[in-house]
């Protein structure tokens, strides 16, 4: 009865604290650097949802790790609602696959609410290059002593796992070229060191429209507005489907009142005139995704990326 008395204050006081919240501005953890694409998606979505939950939203850059910096302090955060924070598909279904000393567990440490806006992968090939689709890349490949060189921005990011789930499903041999970044690749790409690549849609709509690469396909399960004759990988008989996505994580434990207010906020804001506008110039998309949905998603991610992971015995250095 003693234990029963110790834990009865904290029981009754979940009901209060999600009545009440937010009663002061919230923090809201970004674990990358300020400047890019996450922190201009960040910025938007939190001006529109503090706006409707009346209260400050504080966005608070904590880069490093490829972002696991950043996730691990959203997970250690007092679950009460007031630090909340960014996730997405490398920390959160990738590098748990990888990853020998985590400093986060994210099915323990984490709460995924709600997938906010997401990002088409784009398939890009030189343009000198004799392809109009993957096959023919596939094809091409096969002409050459080790296939095409292809390029990512780093081990076991979804760009490399994507073409070893397209080798995997091919038995096509290609040889994988990690660059610090998507310029870098980019670079490489038009001087044909490199002969293709799959990079989130933002990064690659700008070279795409310029002429400077041909798009030949995209990851998502319809095509997108932006590059409307670009047929899905689905539509050419590949099993490839993925999304990278903007997500909101709260600390395990926080109030479940508290997560539905969340969520009902980042879906109002996704869906605002102005906030679509925004996301199509972004050359980002809206994934609806009602209550549980993103969950079940990580939990099927990262199964699907530890088996491609452990097929082709992928390791970071």
């Amino acid at each position: 009865m003693q234990i029963a008395r110790r834990a009865l204050p904290a029981l009754l006081a979940t009901p209060a604290l999600a009545q009440s919240w937010p009663a002061r501005s919230i923090r809201f953890i970004i674990p990358w650097p300020p400047g890019g694409l996450n922190d201009l998606v960040a910025r938007a979505f939190n001006e529109r949802v503090a706006q409707g939950l009346g209260q400050t939203i504080i966005n608070d850059f904590r880069p490093g790790a490829g972002s696991r910096i950043g996730v691990a302090e959203i997970a250690r955060a007092t679950p009460d609602g007031y630090t909340i924070g960014m996730g997405n598909l490398g920390p959160l279904t990738i590098f748990p696959n990888l990853d020998r000393n985590p400093s986060y567990d994210v099915a323990r440490d984490l709460v995924p609410v709600v997938m906010f806006a997401a990002s088409p992968l784009v398939l890009v090939v030189n343009n000198s290059l004799p392809v109009r689709t993957p096959a023919e890349l596939l094809a091409y490949s096969r002409t050459r002593p080790g296939g095409i060189n292809y390029a990512s921005v780093g081990v076991g990011t979804a760009q490399h796992l994507i073409f070893e789930m397209l080798r995997g499903q091919v038995g096509q041999p290609m040889t994988h070229v990690p660059y610090r970044g998507t310029q870098d690749g980019l670079i490489a790409l038009m001087q044909n060191d490199v002969q293709a690549t799959f990079d989130a849609l933002p990064s690659m709509q700008g070279p795409v429209r310029d002429g400077q690469v041909r798009a030949i396909a995209v990851t998502t399960p319809q095509r997108v507005p932006s590059l409307p004759d670009v047929p899905t990988m689905k539509e050419l008989g590949f099993d490839v489907e993925v999304a990278t996505w903007y997500a909101l994580i709260v600390p395990a434990g926080t109030p479940a009142a508290i997560q539905q207010r969340l969520y009902d906020e980042y879906t109002r804001a996704a869906q605002l005139p102005d906030m679509r506008r925004f996301l199509a110039v972004q050359g980002l998309i809206y994934l609806p995704n009602a209550p549980g949905e993103f969950a079940a998603r990580i939990v099927a991610e990262t199964r699907r990326w530890g088996e491609i992971i452990r097929a082709n015995n992928i390791r970071l250095d």
